[in-house]
């Protein structure tokens, strides 16, 4: 319901019954192809430095702040770090193999609001444009709408960062605009575009990610027999046009 002030303006919907959102916790996220753990220098590190080294020209970490990391203690010393802050860092575990291949995080989490945002993406190459992949976002996605209570879920990205924009894109996220001299980033101006998935939008696009990864998707070399544009609903992914 939208909510006018006394002279008539509209001020906003009303929220029934917000209390705000659930902060998230250190805790496993299991899946069918994958699990996400928090992310951890012991547990982590060495297998995450193999799996990067796949990418020989080190193209994963052209649009990070950080990265390509040349040795292992490099990179373990980076985890640590990760360990210490308010984001809340995930590997990627493929559990075929049972070893680390890939990382994400939330981060600006803004509970009272039910805000929260993906990022941090560095997926090794074994796991680029795999059902583990989308996986690991549908995962990330159900626990921040389904678990935790969150009305907003952000994807933001450098604005020449064509893989990342295509992936939000891909997964329902719609692009809102462009955060002009937004950042800068390894000497470099980033401007940022950003996407989201509101809590409305949610319901749709949760049964259209669940069907694209039924096994029956997928023949028996594993290629996917629907793409998931085909299940996704028709306003997932198009840009956000306001009212002129």
């Amino acid at each position: 319901m939208e909510r006018k002030n006394d002279l008539g303006q509209p001020i906003g919907r009303v929220v029934e019954g917000w209390t705000g959102a659930q902060r998230p916790e250190r805790a496993d996220i299991p899946g069918e192809r994958c699990r996400l753990e928090p992310l951890d220098a012991e547990r982590h590190a060495r297998a995450l430095h193999a799996a990067y080294l796949e990418d020989r020209d080190g193209g994963n970490w052209a649009y990070l702040p950080y990265g390509p990391f040349v040795s292992e203690g490099e990179y373990r010393a980076w985890v640590l770090e990760r360990e210490t802050v308010d984001d809340l860092f995930y590997a990627v575990v493929e559990l075929e193999r049972e070893t680390a291949v890939g990382v994400a995080s939330y981060l600006r989490i803004a509970a009272e609001s039910g805000s929260i945002e993906v990022g941090h993406l560095s997926f090794a190459p074994i796991l680029q444009q795999t059902p583990i992949s989308t996986e690991a976002m549908y995962l990330m996605m159900k626990r921040v709408f389904n678990d935790w209570g969150y009305r907003r879920y952000e994807w933001k990205c450098d604005s020449l960062n064509a893989p990342s924009r295509t992936a939000a894109v891909r997964l329902g996220f719609r692009y809102e605009g462009l955060f002009r001299n937004h950042l800068v980033a390894k000497d470099r101006n980033r401007d940022t575009a950003w996407y989201s998935i509101t809590v409305e939008e949610w319901p749709e696009i949760r049964q259209a990610l669940e069907t694209w990864l039924e096994p029956t998707n997928f023949d028996a070399e594993g290629r996917q027999r629907s793409r998931l544009r085909e299940f996704m609903p028709a306003s997932a992914g198009t840009p956000i046009v306001l009212d002129a």
